[in-house]
């Protein structure tokens, strides 16, 4: 048997004579971003690169996903290794498809292909051979959270249940039999790599206010006027900021996705997007129900009437420590700076999976410094966030299943996980509600 240490650089040496397919991989799939459940040039790239590696793989699972399972000579946990799939649009970004506006401006593309590295690394009988356990890739769709109309429609019309291509996995089952989960995301306002920390979770609202039609300079006394409904609820949720608690990180950013049709009319429907979003679901919970009232007060106050659909969204992140802890020795023992994270305002799925098991979703600098979602996040430096990102994971899964998986038995053992998973579906379902109210006195 070899060492830990033998292990480790065997791995890295693997890695290393094969590192283009991971970084071609992920520059292919910049240069053809697609939306949350329509990844479908995306799957079968990802696909031809696991089936020329002789892998079998399981695929269109929760419509776009794959997933290939690789397996230690003795029994022990079940690793996943997870990337995402989707874009997002982001009109103006260099590597935009200019007719979706898609772009991969959150650096999705570079987890797929850290993703491969840690395969690559890891499936050798050289390697495979002294770890106890067995390690799944599994690439998901729809993580960002964009496209709420369309996905309610194909939600609708049974394509699937939820929004978010994390939690679809797991109603499917997917991560049934998942021990630990562990990812790495891109991020641009460092050099090396970041770990811990905590994300909000999110609730998501799509509004409609219904008003009545007439001409906006004539009669505009006929009519009832939408947009006024919607402006009112609008300064209604900013008027209750002052009464969100700083560390429940509340954030509501809405948007007005159709105004009116022409300007000489009393706009008769207008539509509103939000998420509310907080660091627990209590918190959400709470807030949510303040930006109810709301809406209705926006309606109430000019006699329209309100359509409010809250859809579930991604439940607040957190890390297993013990688990962060093996990550940061591997940090610690390579020759890049890593720093410990704070509160971060944005989310993700991997929270959901951070209720069920142990997980840890650090960070891979090697982007530039503008804002993820933004024209000018770019991935610049591919060695880092691909190569490097994808040996710190493969380092941490040796860790995790040397003689007989050890610590990663101790990690199972020790952590308490917030849900179960029939437990989880049933707050997530709950979430999901449609109230119409109309205050329409005439």
């Amino acid at each position: 048997m070899s060492s830990l240490e033998e292990l480790k650089k065997k791995s890295s040496e693997i890695l290393e004579s094969n590192k283009s397919l991971a970084i071609d991989l992920s520059k292919s799939i910049l240069s053809e971003p697609e939306t949350g459940y329509k990844e479908f040039k995306t799957n079968k790239k990802i696909y031809d690169v696991l089936n020329s590696l002789g892998l079998k793989v399981r695929n269109n699972l929760a419509v776009t996903g794959l997933m290939t399972t690789i397996t230690g000579q003795q029994p022990g946990p079940h690793i996943a290794v997870i990337g995402e799939l989707d874009g997002l649009p982001v009109p103006g970004h260099p590597f935009e498809d200019k007719n979706t506006h898609a772009a991969h401006a959150c650096g999705h593309h570079i987890q797929i292909g850290n993703m491969l590295s840690t395969l690559l690394a890891l499936n050798s009988p050289e390697i495979l051979k002294d770890i106890s356990g067995s390690i799944s890739f599994i690439a998901v769709p729809s993580e960002e959270y964009v496209e709420i109309e369309w996905r309610k429609e194909q939600r609708d019309k049974g394509s699937f249940e939820f929004l978010g291509g994390k939690q679809e996995l797991v109603k499917l089952g997917i991560f049934d039999d998942i021990d630990i989960s562990m990812m790495t995301h891109a991020r641009g306002s460092f050099s090396g790599f970041g770990y811990g920390g905590t994300g909000n979770g999110l609730v998501a609202k799509f509004i409609e206010f219904r008003g009545k039609s007439s001409h906006a300079g004539g009669d505009p006394h006929l009519g009832i006027n939408a947009l006024n409904a919607a402006n009112i609820a609008l300064s209604s949720i900013h008027a209750n900021r002052e009464t969100f608690f700083d560390d429940n990180h509340i954030r509501v950013h809405p948007i007005i996705t159709h105004g009116g049709s022409v300007v000489n009319q009393v706009p008769e429907i207008v539509t509103l997007e939000t998420f509310v979003r907080g660091a627990s679901i209590e918190a959400i919970k709470v807030a949510n129900l303040k930006v109810d009232n709301c809406l209705r007060a926006g309606a109430m106050a000019v006699g329209a009437e309100v359509e409010i659909n809250t859809l579930p969204g991604y439940f607040p992140l957190f890390h297993d420590s013990n688990l962060q802890e093996i990550y940061k020795q591997n940090l610690s023992n390579s020759k890049f700076e890593s720093k410990e994270l704070s509160h971060g305002g944005g989310s993700t799925d991997m929270g959901d999976l951070a209720h069920l098991m142990p997980v840890i979703h650090p960070y891979v600098g090697g982007a530039t410094d503008a804002s993820a979602h933004t024209a000018g996040f770019l991935v610049e430096d591919y060695d880092l966030a691909v190569i490097q990102a994808g040996k710190m994971m493969a380092y941490t899964i040796i860790d995790l299943l040397f003689e007989g998986a050890s610590k990663g038995n101790e990690v199972i053992s020790q952590h308490k996980p917030k849900l179960t998973k029939s437990e989880y579906l049933r707050v997530m379902r709950e979430f999901s509600n449609v109230e119409v109210a109309n205050y329409n006195i005439g």
